[in-house]
């Protein structure tokens, strides 16, 4: 979702090239979907697309399946995931409404207001505009438009006449909040690392970690040393700041 698609054509082959089918994802150990997940972060997608492969083998046969419905059951996917399944992989009429969508549709009318409030508005006439029997070919287009020229034709964008085009959709700055806490190095006497696997749901959930907390010590009973050192994690969200 934040990664940029040249950053990801390796992956995505690598990926690939390790569980070609949905049954060899379906069959793969978690832990080595992980491995060939690993660098682009998010690993609940990762752990919902080996989720959603059993599923499609144990209950569909293997076969996707090709209603709304039963498409927003598999783990994972939403509203925009599935609209662009049905409409990409089956040419079905579903209006895909990403980033750049928005921008087009907001530049196209001339919509002022943040797109977080008028969702609906966009979404109503990026329907209107979705092509019935071409849905696969017009969701490819208008994605594309927004990625490389997001420039509809002149007599049709409002924005464009006003002198509002690069000015629109209007976004609202968030502040990332910043988190601290203590990340801790625990050896034994063979020198050997202590890392812990998370068990709680979550962004992180079912990842091997260094034992850390931003809440409290984790071992009161002891006087760790201090090293000094400092790292900062930024997530999508917040940025965590561990001594």
């Amino acid at each position: 979702q934040q990664t940029t698609v040249k950053t990801v054509i390796p992956y995505f082959y690598r990926f690939m090239e390790k569980f070609p089918t949905v049954n060899a994802l379906a069959a793969a150990p978690l832990a080595e979907v992980y491995l060939y997940w690993q660098g682009l972060g998010y690993y609940s997608r990762a752990r919902s697309l080996h989720n959603t492969a059993q599923i499609i083998m144990q209950q569909y046969r293997g076969k996707f399946p090709q209603t709304k419905n039963e498409v927003l059951k598999l783990k994972g996917i939403g509203p925009y995931t599935a609209a662009s399944f049905l409409a990409l992989a089956f040419n079905q009429p579903e209006t895909v409404v990403d980033g750049n969508v928005i921008r087009i549709i907001c530049r196209l009318y001339n919509l002022e207001q943040p797109p977080a409030e008028i969702m609906p508005l966009i979404r109503q006439k990026a329907e209107a505009l979705t092509d019935e029997y071409h849905a696969a070919d017009y969701a490819s287009a208008i994605m594309d438009l927004g990625a490389l020229i997001c420039t509809p034709a002149k007599n049709r964008c409002q924005a464009r006449q006003l002198g509002n085009a690069e000015k629109l959709p209007l976004r609202n700055k968030i502040a990332k909040p910043e988190k601290y806490g203590k990340v801790y190095l625990v050896f034994n006497r063979k020198g050997e690392v202590f890392i812990r696997k998370r068990t709680e749901k979550g962004l992180l959930s079912g990842l091997y970690e260094f034992p850390w907390s931003a809440e409290q010590d984790l071992f009161p009973q002891t006087e760790p040393q201090d090293s000094r050192l400092n790292v900062t994690h930024v997530f999508t969200h917040f940025r965590l700041n561990l001594k």
